[in-house]
Parts: C-alpha cells; structure tokens; sequence
C-alpha cells in the first residue's frame, strides 16, 4: 500500500518472512518469526509468548484467525516519534501450517510454494482476525477480536528472519540457502528488504558473520541483531525498514546485539531495583496477599515500569522471594527470642548448681521435662521442627522444647552450667567480702566507700569481684549498720526516758535543756555511733523530742505497733459494746428455735448438717429433756456468702459449729472465724450485737486411726484457747461416721452456755450501778514496742467471765464486775501506752495504775521510772514485769538485772510485784491482780481525798469534782491499725501467766482462804467484810476540800506564768497550812516536778506539792513542829501505814525511792558538773539564796523534816560500810515483829519445775527414772534420741540449750513419744532449739533431780576448795556416790554437753554457758530457802566442773586445761552478789544499802 498524501499519518504494511514449512525442512524450531512479531506488536513482557505452534488441526487452520491462510494477521502498531504519532505498521507472518494428522502442509486458497507466496505484495483474506497467541485458536470469543482492515493488505517492505543461533537439527548453510531463494523471489517486488538475526541471545558468531556476509553481497542490505527473547533490538529492527519505506526519514543507528543488550539489562536492572523498594516499603507482613499488594501498587510508576519490561510473573517472584525473606526473618527473630529467654528458663528450672553439674544433655532434658512447671516454660510440639509448623504464628511465647535438640540449645546449657559456678563463685566472694567488712571494727555509719577500700583491698574476695559488686556489697552493709545505728540510739533515747519526761507538754525545750541532753548524749557510745550522720541524728533525736512534747498515738514513733492502738483493736474484736439506750438480750432460757451457722471446707459442713437432720425429728433436736427447732446454714468456707456484708444480720445466728479434719480446713476454718468476728465487731459500733458462740468440732476420720489425730487434736485445742471458744473432740472408742451424737449435744450445750454468758454478762444487774459509774478507775500502762503481744496483758481480763467493753468513746478501756470484799463491784480498767497515760496521771482520777513493762527492754523500765516518778504516792501500784519463762532469771543476767531492779523499786515504795511468763502454762486469770484490787478498794477514800485537795489547790475553785472521769477519750475516733506480728507464739495457745515461781502463791494460802467466800466466777471475798453502807460511802466522790477564801483576781490567768507563781507564792504566806509543811514557791526547783509534763502552768495555787519537804526559814518554830511530826510517823517507815495517807500531804514516789529519785537526779548533777564556771556560780547564788535551811538541794529524802521517811538512807550522804551496817541492823529490828517460822521439814525442798508442766497424762514423762532404764538400756531412750539428733544436726547451732525452742513443739514431740517411741526426730523435721527445750523438759518433770537432794551439800562444800584438782578429787568422790541410774543418766548427758562445749565457736555456748542453762534442771533447787539463793554460783560451778571435766570424772582421763581455773578460788563472796540481785517476791526485801556501788556517789555514772 502506497504511502498516504493526507495529513494522517501513513500506514505501512509489513511482512516477516523466513525459513517455514515442515520439520524436515525447517527442523524442530522456527527461526523466531512469530517471537518477533508478538515482541514488536506487544511489547510489553505480559503480552509476550514466547511459544507459537505452526502444527494445527484442521478446525483451527479453518479458524477465523488462520482463516485457511498461511499466513498471520499481528494487527497494527502505532509508531511514535519525537514529533508524536509518526506513522502506523500492519504486521503480517509469512508461515505454514502442517497439519497436526498428516503433518504436511494445510491445503489453502494459494497453492504456490513458500517462496513464492511469502513474496506476493497483494494479501487478501475476508474477515481475518488478529493473531495473538496460540491458545486464541478455537477460542476467539475470549480474546481481542480484531479484523483485518478491509480483508487486504499491500505488503510495502519485508522483513526477512535469519536465525543465528545454534538451532534445532537444522543446518545453517540449508538456511541460508533458503534466504537466498527468498531474498531473490522478494527482490523481484522491488521492496525494501531488511534482514533480521533473530535469537542473538543465542548467537553462534559464525552463523553471523556468514549473514552479514551475505547483506555485505547485495546492494543496500541491512542486517540487524535481534532477540525477542530479550527484547533487544526489535524496534530499531522495524525502525531500519521504515526508514527504507520512507526514504525522507532519516537513516537510524544500528548497534549490535551485545552493546544494546547491556543498555537493556541496566534499563532492567534500574527498574527491577526501584520495583524491589517499592515491595519492600509496601509489604512488610508475610501473611499479606499478592492480589492485596497488586491493589496497593496498580498506578505506581515504578510498579507499573517493571511490569511493562519484567511482566507479573517475574513480580510475583519478587513479591514471593520478599515474603519468604520475611518469614525467614521472623523464624530468625523468633529464634533469638526464644534462646535468650532459654537461659531465664533453664535458671528457673535447673537452678541447683549440684543436682546438673554432673548430668549430660540429654539426662539434663529428662530432668527439664520432669519438672512440675516444665509446662509453664516450654511446649511440646505435634509437628516439628517448630520453624516449619503453624507455632510460628502463635503468641504462644513459650519455648518449644525440640528447640533443645539444636546445637544451638546445648550451647545455652552449657553456658548455663558455667554461670552457676561463677555465679557461686560469684556468691561466695560477695559473702566473703561481707564478712571480711564485718570483721573490720572501725567501719562506723556514714563512712564513705573510700575511707575503707584502702583496708581490704589485699583481700581474695576484694580482687575477685568487680567494683560495682564491691560497692554493692558495702552499701548494703552500711545500710545495716546504719539502721542498727537507729534503732539503737532511739533505744538509748528510750533508755535515758527521765532526761526527757521532765519536758512540758505542747512546749519548746530551752537551749540549755538542749545542751543538757547532748551533753548526757555525748557519753553514749551509741550517740557517738552517728557522729558521721548529724543531721539524721539531729533529726531522730527532735523527732523523739517531738513525740515527747506531743505524746499522741499519731506521733508515736512505732507507727501502727503503738499499744494504743493494738489495744483499740483488740478490745473492738473482743468485747460487746453496750448500748445504753435498748436492751436487746435474749431471754436464754425460754429459747426454742436455734440458728445454727455450720462452717466448714469440702463439704464437711454439709455432713454435719446431715447427721444432725438424722438425729432431729422435723428439725426439732431433744437435748436435756428440752426439745429445740433448729434452723441450719450449712456454709463452705470458699463460699462468696462469708464475704457478704448481711448475712450475720439476715440469718442471726445463735452459734457456729466449725468442723475441720485436716490442717488445711483448720487455717481456714480459723481464717473464716476471724472475718466474721470482723463483721460482727463492726456491728458492735453501730448497734448491739451479741457475741457470737464458735464450736470447733474435730470429724472423725473414716479409715480408723489417723496418725495425724493428735496433730489435729493439739492444733485444734491451741485454736479454740486463741479464738475463746470451745472445742470438741473426737469421742474414745470407734464409730463409722464422720460425727457422733455427742460431739453434737456437747456443741449445743457450749452454745446455749454461751449465749446464758452473754445474757448475764450484758444485762443490767440490779445490784450493779450504771456503767457510767464505776468502783474502781485503774490505767494499766505498757511501752510500744516492746517485745510482747498486747494480747498477754489483756487477756487476764478479756478471758474471765465478768469482762464487757466500756462507755461508747472509750475504746481503750474495759469493765470488770468482780467480787471484792463481800460486794460485786464494777472496774474501770483503761489500757494505755505510758506516752497517752501522762495526761491521766495528772489530769483524771485514777485509783491505781498497773504498770508493765518487759525484763528484756532496758528502755522499758526506762520509761516506767520516768512514769512512776511523778506518780502521787497515795495511789496503789502493780509492777508487772513480762518475760518468756522463769528459766530467764537465770540464763540471761540483763533479765535478771532488769526483774530485780523492779522488784527493788517495789520493794521501796511498797508496791506489789509481779512477773507473768508468755510460755508459762498457768490459765490466764483476772486472780493475777484481785490482790491489789482489793488494796485499791482499802485505799479508795484517801485516794479520792488527796485528789480533791490536789485538784482545789490546781484550780482554787469550789467546783466539785466530775463523775466522767475519761470523757471524750482522744483514742476514740482513731482508726484501728492493722498491727505488726505480736510474736512468733501467736498459734499457739495463748501464753498463760504466772508469777517469777510455780510455787508462789498470788492468791491467798490455803490457811487465809478458810476466812475467803468463792462465788460463781471464782472470784474471792473475805467473811468479816466492811458493811454495807460502807459499800455507799465508798461508791460516792467525796466532796471537795474547800480552800479558804481567797481574793478575786480575774486577771491572774493572762499574766505570765512566773508571775503567776509569784503571786500565789505570796497568798500562801498568808495562809499557812496547820502542818506548818509549806514554803515559798521560789522553792521550788525544776527537778521537783520532773517527769510532769502537764502542769507547768497549771501549778498548784493553793498548795505546793513539794513544801512538806522544805523548811522554812522566817520561823524556827515550825521547823520544830515539822520534827515533831516526823518523829510522830517515824514508825511507819518505808513500809507505810496506809490508813495515814489522807493524814498527810501527798508526795510523789521519786521522794520514796532511791532508785527513781537519782536516776532523775543523774542527769541533772552530770550536766551541772559539766557546764562552765558562770553557770555554777548561778547556780550557787540561786542555792544560798533561796534554800538555806534544807538539808539537802539535789536529793529531799535527806531533808530532816522528811515525816515519811524514817528509814530510808541516802547513799549520797555516806558510802561507809559500817554506817551501812549499822542502819540495816536498825531498820531489821525496827521492823515489827513477823509470823514464827515454821521448822524446816527434813523432806527435799519442792522442785524448780513440778511435774504439773505438762497438760496431758503420760506413763513415760514425768515418772521415775528408775521405770525407764533397764539393764540392756541404762540410759532412756528419749534421751538417746534427742541427744543422737542434736548431735547430729545441731551441734552447730548459735545458742543451743539458751535459745527457747516452741513450746507447741517440745510438747508434740513429747505426745509423739508418748504414742510411738519408735519415731525419727530427723522425718518430723523440728527444730533443735525445740529438741533442747524437750530433752530439758524431761529432766525437769523427773520426781526427783538427777543430781539427787542429798548430795547438794557436799557438792557446794566441795565447791569452796580453793585448790583446784583437790576440789576435782573431791567431786569424783562425791559423784561415784550417786545412785547406778542416776550415775550412768549423769555420765551420759554430761558427757554430751562437753561435746556441745567444744563447739562454742560456733555455738556460742562454752562450759560455763552450759553450766548455766543447766544447773538449775539438773539440781532443781528450792529458790524459796535464802540459803539456796546464796549458793547459785557455787552449784553453777560445780555442774561447769563436770561438763569441761567430764573426761576425768567418767573416763579416766587427764586434767583439761582450763585457762584461769588452777589455783582460783571458788566465789566466796558470792553470797553478796546473789543478795544483790535477790529473785522476785520471794525471800523478804533487801534494804537499798546492799544494792549500791561501792563507789562514792559523787562519781557515779549514769
């Protein structure tokens, strides 16, 4: 077809010819005719095929696409230039099909040969669609359909294909032959020709150089180098022959293959790369889709130009190798997470460094597997390996344990295994350095890092760990050592007590009482201790005084551990409160309908309430010939109804049997019982609310005798004596059922008992007032932080029968209606910290206090002095002092000291004494003080008169004084805190009490209770008591003591206190007091009202507390009335007549006690005499001035018109001995005479520990050791085996024997043994300090002492030898005298003490330590005789003889080497050391003589 003249763009028809026809002819390839063809029509890589058949079936050459032609129809491409739209190609294939049956060529219109037709210019076929691929043949309906333009074309150039290549069984030179034939057919048309080397990618440069030899021959031939393949040089091919079609075109270049194919690869190359980031930033998830990603990239260039020159196969393959790179990616980071969790796991797992040091792989696997939380750390997977399973895409974290298979896993153990050595290695080091940093002394608090590296830097462990490690391990230690540096100079704080409680309340402290305490301070090693810490010290010491100024419950410095508020919660969850307004009791014994709560874990309660229903009829259950309706509530103790908030109320129980069989149920029957009183406590506060009984019922264990009953048993009773409340046991003899008939009506009858108490204790009793009126107002006083529950000192009251809460308000105190006398009387007793009590001393009517304190706390007794000191002398005192046991006194000398001092300063104001042990088995009675109640009660009217007088002369006014005795307790409406743990005892039962010795009697003697009435409560009352109006009289306030008249002075109140004083100084010299006691108030002297802090301005204005004790000087003759008097009262003594205490002014106790008077007096002289010389000169012209005729300023008990005083000496005004002598005889045969003693019995004294220690029947404890030996076992066997397991396990533990083991557990292993001998100490698995205490235990319950009676003379005579191996000699002889049992038993047990001896390096327990614990269970001497009591020392040394020479005694050895024991002398003074610290309450008194130092007290030390 010609070129067109118009302006459209010219068409030109094309047509490709080559090698065609059969196999034979052609091989079995084509020359890439149709590649060519398809790449230049459809270039881009979507469109191409590169596979074209020219073997066809018949139907499909008859086609519309083949159209019975040999040859093809492309279709037409658009040719663009520079310009735009250049000129347009139809593109036709010269071809020849063969038939796919007789493979020769299709019969078509045109029968000429190849050559011939492929060079005709004139194409014709009607309706001929264009050809696109090979599977369009037979499906034309689902491609482009596309005809031929008008069914002909005129051909205007050829294009002729020569394949270069290698081919496929065809011979180059029969190809080019046939090009040859072809070209010479075409050249007759006169048509551009151009010849195209097709499949160059593939090029055999033979074949090439042969084709352009052949162009190189014929005139204007252009040869160009062609791959449809890939895509090089198909337009330039069909560019050349346009430009041959047209000749006003422009010759193009031609480049050879090799040049444009590197032009194409890096075109490739560039758009392959921007394509990849494209991916890359778009597909970040390997769970993503190529149709999603499709979606996302259509219309992106760079996407959009790949697909063009690579097409969307070689996109998906880049898409697909991006989603295994991140599949592959997170296997990996999964991977990495799971091997560096492996080490966490494995530490987990196997972290006993001993148990898989010696293990393989495979056996460590084995043992990872074993474990209990192995699935906690690892899973097992069905299919593995896990990175090739769906786990992958678990969030499952766990680490899959065939993950342990791979070398990989084996590293990690291995290395786990290598950081367990180091680590203990490690360890051990950071041990050792603390330990070397311990033993280095001077290392004090506050002391930086590197004032101490330089001192342990030569140390092993120093070099071994790293510095962080170093700094770690001494900023640890140096926390300890700080905080030990606290609590130790708040203890001493507590300890100097009198140096603070002088302070006024809600006031400033003075520089110079500043100075004063640093001054006392400084002496303190324990204040020197935070010399490097000033400002925590500083802080801690205005912080106490704080406290002191502001001494609240809030301020405590104990925080939620104050007694105050321990008291406050106890007394919330024990006691009913009563409400005044209703009255809600039940009627008892008109009650027929019973609720029942039963409680219980695991269906338990649901069988009690089973068998109760079967023992009922119609719910209604006969017991004691009365028929009850019982309503029950069968609750589990998971149940969510306990935790509901109505359930008391709605169901209002009338009891609570709580039944358990195991351990576990009892905790949590326990723990049930303990919210529901909770709930029933908060009831208390807002209405009445009954106590609600609980029965704790032991079930019965099916499968007969259960090893673990006496467990539960003792568990159970220890719960029941906690909670108070009644336990049921297992009835004896055997029944099938978990329950018996009896265990249920002893549970009914402890509740209708319980509910009887209630209604008695609760109701208004006719012969008992209203509670706002009480009989009797005591304060018990305990210290904060002191080493006992609050529970020990309230239970004597909170477990008797006559116990219920006080007024509402008062959540501190408790009434007690007791019997006194012949008359019930009601108690106030209100339970302080010493700190809230201040204020009631002072302030309130208080008819005796009950001061605690414990004998293990030297601040304890600190702050009872300081307390007591200013305490009015008129009212009654209990001292009480708590410690563990009595076995205390002796064993540790600091409780000794402490007890004994109590008992001194007893002794001297006439106090009584006491002390209760925490481990004693005596009950908890309200007995314990019924004494001193009943001396309380004798002193009542003086008491109540002294306090009027004191009040009148605080407030000189006529006001009487008020019945409301505490109102509007300031504890009240303080929220109750959560205490910290009261000891290590509360499971136990709780610690019962009893005086410093089993035998000593607190109650009356057999021989007085003859003249003694026993009520229903146990209360004691004498037979001749007061009558009854003096019951009226005492229960009155007695009225007022009026002071004379006075004259008005309104504005006294705002004039300043000083003036104050000087005022009422001078009104009272104009009213002198008949006693002619009084003196001018500048008097008076600070250290008189020491320990007052509530009345410094708020002195006495009508009398001066302090004036009997001064003399005045403006009248000689009062001084001689004074004398007088003091003559008058010099009977009484120190003792005190205590009907004459309304007959005279009353004092305070520092004025009758030694003791109390110079600890508070010690500081003021040491201060003093350290202050400068202008201070002392004041201080003197002040004494000349104001105080010229009293015998002494510092202490008054010197004063010669002491009345009082008449046998109290001062050791300040003289240290001689034979002055001492001389007075102490005076004062024993001043006293009056005393009851005859009766004759001394010629049986052994009574034993330290009675048999009556243990609380169940034994045949093994307690009997003869005669019954226990036999000839084959001379030794018994409890003591073989506690001995065998202490020497076994125990020889290694600090404080053996000193150290108290549980109690609860050296009785279970006692009842054990009582069950079955043959048991193993090692499988219960019990303490040795436990062990100790049982194996002693046995001895003490022996009927008679191991050491026997008869011998102990001989022993303490043998003890004073001086000669060190005659006194051996000499107790050989005497132990060959004990009986054969008693000699082998001795033999045996001393012998084991010597080996624990030797081990005082690490037990701390030397022979002498031993001999200490042991001497009084060995001996059991009477400490009631005072001749025992001064041989203690000596029987201690006789049993430490025998344990560091038990070699020679026994074995017949050699002498021991005793550093200090050859040639000393045995303690012959100590007879004086023992009367100085003379045990409590029980040989008469010591005078104060014998307990002073030696020394003058003008050097005395504080």
């Amino acid at each position: 077809m010609a070129k067109n003249r118009d302006a459209r763009p010219p068409t030109f028809a094309v047509s490709v010819v080559g090698l065609s026809g059969t196999e034979k002819e052609k091989g079995n390839c084509g020359v890439g005719k149709s590649c060519l063809c398809n790449r230049y029509v459809r270039s881009h890589a979507d469109g191409y095929y590169p596979e074209h058949t020219s073997v066809l079936s018949t139907i499909d050459f008859g086609g519309r696409v083949v159209n019975n032609d040999h040859f093809l129809y492309w279709g037409e491409v658009a040719h663009h230039g520079d310009d735009g739209l250049d000129c347009k190609i139809q593109l036709v294939e010269q071809t020849e099909f063969i038939d796919d049956q007789t493979f020769l060529p299709h019969r078509s219109t045109n029968l000429q040969p190849y050559t011939k037709r492929s060079a005709a210019s004139k194409l014709q076929s009607a309706e001929k669609l264009m050809y696109i691929c090979t599977d369009q043949l037979g499906l034309e309906q689902d491609f482009d359909q596309k005809q031929m333009p008008d069914g002909k074309l005129t051909v205007d150039g050829f294009m002729l294909c020569v394949d270069v290549s290698k081919g496929c069984n065809r011979k180059f030179d029969d190809q080019m032959k046939f090009v040859g034939s072809l070209y010479a057919q075409i050249g007759k048309s006169k048509k551009p020709i151009v010849l195209a080397a097709t499949k160059c990618d593939e090029c055999v440069e033979q074949h090439l150089r042969e084709l352009q030899a052949f162009a190189a021959s014929k005139k204007n031939l252009v040869v160009v180098e062609t791959s449809a393949r890939t895509s090089v040089n198909v337009e330039p091919c069909f560019h050349a022959l346009i430009q041959q079609m047209d000749k006003t075109r422009g010759k193009p270049k031609t480049v050879s293959y090799l040049e444009a194919y590197k032009v194409q690869r890096q075109l490739v190359a560039m758009v392959t790369d921007r394509f990849e980031k494209v991916v890359l930033q778009t597909v970040r998830d390997y769970h993503i889709t190529w149709k999603t990603v499709i979606n996302t990239l259509k219309g992106q260039p760079d996407y959009e130009d790949f697909i063009i020159m690579e097409g969307t196969r070689k996109a998906r393959n880049t898409f697909d190798r991006h989603i295994a790179q991140l599949k592959q990616e997170h296997i990996r980071r999964r991977r990495e997470e799971y091997l560096t969790s492996l080490p966490k796991t494995l530490n987990n797992l196997l972290n006993n460094l001993e148990e898989i040091e010696h293990l393989t792989w495979s056996e460590a696997q084995s043992l990872i597997r074993s474990r209990p939380d192995f699935q906690c750390w690892f899973v097992v997977l069905e299919h593995t390996p896990w990175d090739e399973s769906d786990h992958i895409d678990n969030s499952d974290r766990r680490v899959p344990f065939d993950l342990l298979k791979t070398a990989d896993g084996e590293r990690i153990y291995q290395n786990h295994v290598q950081h367990l050595f180091s680590e203990k290695k490690r360890v051990e080091m950071k041990e050792r350095f603390q330990k070397t940093l311990q033993r280095v002394q001077f290392i004090s608090a506050g002391q930086p890092w590197e004032e101490v590296m330089c001192f342990v830097m030569e140390d092993e462990a120093y070099k071994y760990i790293s510095e962080s490690d170093r700094r770690d391990v001494y900023s640890r230690h140096q926390l300890e050592i700080v905080e030990r540096a606290k609590e130790d100079f708040q203890e001493m704080l507590f300890e100097h007590a009198e140096l603070f409680y002088d302070l006024d309340l809600n006031a400033t402290p003075s520089g110079d009482k500043m100075s004063e305490i640093h001054c006392v301070l400084n002496e303190e090693p324990r204040y020197r201790a935070l010399q490097k810490l000033g400002p925590d010290r500083e802080s801690l010491l205005l912080k106490h005084i704080g406290f002191v100024y502001h001494p609240t419950k809030q301020t405590c410095l104990s925080g939620p551990s104050c007694v105050d508020l321990k008291v406050e919660q106890v007394l919330a969850n024990r006691l009913v409160q009563l409400d005044l307004r209703s009255n809600h009791y039940h009627n008892t014994p008109n009650i027929h309908n019973i609720n029942l709560c039963l409680l219980g874990k695991e269906g338990l309660a649901q069988e009690l309430a089973n068998e109760i229903r079967a023992q009922s009829t119609d719910n209604e259950y006969t017991l004691d010939g009365k028929i009850y309706e019982l309503d029950l509530l069968p609750v589990d103790v998971n149940s969510t109804l306990l935790f509901s908030h109505s359930w008391v109320s709605t169901f209002k129980p009338h009891g609570c049997f709580c039944v358990f069989n195991s351990i576990e149920s009892l905790n949590s029957v326990g723990d049930c019982i303990g919210r529901i009183r909770a709930e029933i406590a908060q009831n208390r506060r807002e209405r009445f609310a009954q106590p609600l009984p609980f029965i704790l019922v032991l079930a019965n264990q099916r499968d007969g005798v259960c090893k673990n009953t006496p467990i539960l048993r003792h568990k159970g009773q220890q719960l029941a004596n906690k909670l108070q409340c009644t336990f049921v046991d297992i009835p004896s003899g055997a029944f099938p059922r978990k329950f018996n008939e009896h265990q249920i009506k002893q549970g009914l009858r402890a509740v209708l008992e319980g509910l009887k108490h209630n209604s008695e204790v609760l109701s208004p009793l006719p012969s008992i007032k209203d509670i706002s009126e009480t009989d009797l107002r005591i304060v018990m006083c305990a210290m904060c932080w002191d080493p006992f529950s609050v529970d020990l000192i309230l239970s004597p009251f909170l477990d008797s029968q006559c116990c219920s809460a006080g007024q509402p308000g008062q959540s501190n105190t408790l009434i007690l209606d007791k019997i006194i006398g012949d008359t019930r009387r009601r108690i106030q007793v209100t339970v302080l910290s010493y700190h809230s009590s201040i204020g009631v001393r002072r302030d309130e009517l208080v008819h005796g206090y009950i001061l605690v304190y414990s004998a293990k706390r030297k601040a304890s007794m600190a702050t009872l002095r300081a307390f007591l000191a200013e305490v009015q002398d008129v009212i009654p005192v209990q001292m009480v002092a708590i410690t563990d046991s009595q076995a205390d006194f002796f064993e540790n000398d600091a409780i000794k000291e402490l007890m004994t001092e109590g008992e001194h300063i007893a002794t001297e104001i006439a106090a009584k004494f006491t002390a209760l042990y925490s481990l004693s088995q005596y009950h908890r009675q309200t007995e314990v003080f019924t004494p001193f109640f009943n001396e309380v009660l004798e002193r009542k009217p003086g008491i109540e008169n002294a306090f009027m007088l004191d009040s009148s002369s605080r407030d000189c006014s006529t006001t009487a004084a008020s019945e409301d005795v505490f109102p509007n307790s300031p504890h009240s409406h303080s929220p109750v805190y959560n205490p910290y743990y009261d000891s290590e005892d509360d499971t136990e039962a709780p610690p019962p009490y009893s005086p410093i010795g089993d035998d000593v009697q607190l109650l009356p003697t057999p021989s007085e209770r003859a003249r003694y009435r026993i009520d229903l409560e146990g209360n004691e009352y004498p037979v001749h008591s007061t009558p009854n109006n003096d019951h009226d009289r005492n229960h009155k306030v007695p009225p007022p003591v009026l002071p004379k008249p006075v004259l008005p002075k309104p504005t006294v109140r705002k004039l300043d206190p000083n003036l104050v004083r000087t005022i009422e100084a001078g009104m009272r010299s104009t009213r002198r007091s008949p006693r002619g006691t009084l003196a001018h108030g500048d008097d008076q002297e600070a250290s008189d009202n020491y320990a007052d802090p509530a009345d410094t301005l708020r002195r006495s204005k009508c009398y001066n507390n302090d004036d009997i004790y001064a003399v005045p000087e403006d009248t000689h003759s009062r001084m001689v009335k004074c004398c007088t008097e003091e003559e008058e009262e010099g009977e009484e003594e120190n003792g005190l007549d205590r009907r004459s205490h309304t007959s005279r002014r009353p004092s305070k106790y520092k004025h009758r006690s030694k003791i109390l008077f110079s600890k508070t007096k010690a500081y003021q002289r040491r201060f003093h005499s350290d202050s400068d010389g202008e201070e002392s000169g004041r201080a003197t012209q002040k004494k000349k001035k104001g105080r010229a005729h009293r015998g002494s300023e510092e202490d008054p008990l010197l004063s010669p018109t002491d009345g009082w005083k008449g046998g109290i000496d001062n050791p300040a005004v003289t240290s001689d001995p034979e002055q001492d002598d001389k007075k102490l005889k005076k004062k024993k045969t001043s006293k009056p005479p005393k009851e005859p003693k009766k004759p001394k019995s010629s049986k052994p004294a009574k034993p330290l520990y009675p048999p009556t220690r243990r609380t169940w029947d034994s045949n093994y404890f307690g009997v003869p050791l005669q019954s226990l030996v036999t000839p084959e076992r001379p030794v018994p066997l409890f003591i073989e085996k506690c001995v065998g397991y202490i020497e076994r396990i125990g020889l290694t533990t600090e404080g053996l024997y000193r150290v108290s083991g549980n109690k609860t557990d050296q009785d279970n292993i006692q009842k054990q043994f009582d069950q079955d001998p043959g048991i193993d100490l090692v499988v219960m698995d019990v303490a040795v300090n436990a062990v100790a205490g049982a194996l002693k235990a046995f001895f003490a319950d022996l009927p008679d002492p191991l050491i026997p009676y008869a011998l102990h003379p001989e022993l303490v005579e043998a003890a004073k030898i001086v000669d060190y191996m005659e006194r051996l000699q000499v107790l050989r002889e005497i132990v060959n005298k004990f009986p054969p049992v008693n000699f082998l038993v001795f033999k045996y047990i001393i012998t084991h003490l010597n080996r624990v001896s030797q081990q005082s390096k690490t037990t701390l327990m030397t022979a002498d330590n031993l001999s200490i614990c042991f001497w009084p269970t060995l001996m059991r001497p009477d400490f009631e005789n005072p001749d025992t009591l001064s041989t203690t020392k000596l029987s201690q040394a006789v049993v430490e003889d025998f344990i560091r020479q038990s070699h020679y005694f026994f074995y017949g050895g050699e002498v021991a080497d005793s550093s200090g024991s050859e040639g000393t002398p045995p303690p012959h003074h100590c007879h004086n050391m023992v009367e100085a610290l003379l045990p409590l309450q029980l040989p008469p008194p010591l005078q104060p003589q014998q307990i002073q130092h030696p020394d003058p007290p003008t050097t005395l030390q504080h």
